[in-house]
C-alpha cells in the first residue's frame, strides 16, 4: 500500500468516525427532546426525562472524546507511532548485532 492510499483510508476513516458522531448526537438531540415532551405532556408532576437524558449524555460524551479527544493517548495515532518507534527500535538493534 502507498503512502497516498494510507493517507486516503486514514482520512475515509476520520469521516466515517465524525459522521458516526454526528449521526449518534441527532439521534440523541431528537429522542430526548420527545422523551422531554412525552414527559411534559402526560406526567409534568413526574419528572423523569432527565435520567435517559444522563445516561445517554454520559454515553455521547465518552463518544465524542473517542473522535474528538487530540488528547487521547492510545487512539490508531498513538499505535501508528508505537509501532513506528517498535520497528526502529528493531532496525537499531538488527544494525549493530
Amino acid at each position: 500500500m502507498t503512502t497516498k492510499e494510507i493517507r486516503y483510508q486514514r482520512a475515509k476513516e476520520r469521516v466515517e468516525a465524525l459522521k458516526g458522531f454526528y449521526v449518534h448526537l441527532a439521534v440523541y438531540v431528537i429522542v430526548n427532546l420527545f422523551l422531554f415532551l412525552l414527559n411534559i405532556f402526560t406526567s409534568p408532576d413526574n419528572l423523569w426525562f432527565y435520567w435517559p437524558l444522563l445516561g445517554w449524555g454520559i454515553a455521547l460524551g465518552f463518544h465524542a472524546v473517542s473522535v474528538f479527544g487530540s488528547g487521547s493517548r492510545f487512539g490508531s495515532d498513538w499505535e501508528e507511532k508505537k509501532i513506528r518507534e517498535i520497528m526502529e527500535e528493531y532496525d537499531d538493534t538488527e544494525t549493530y548485532s
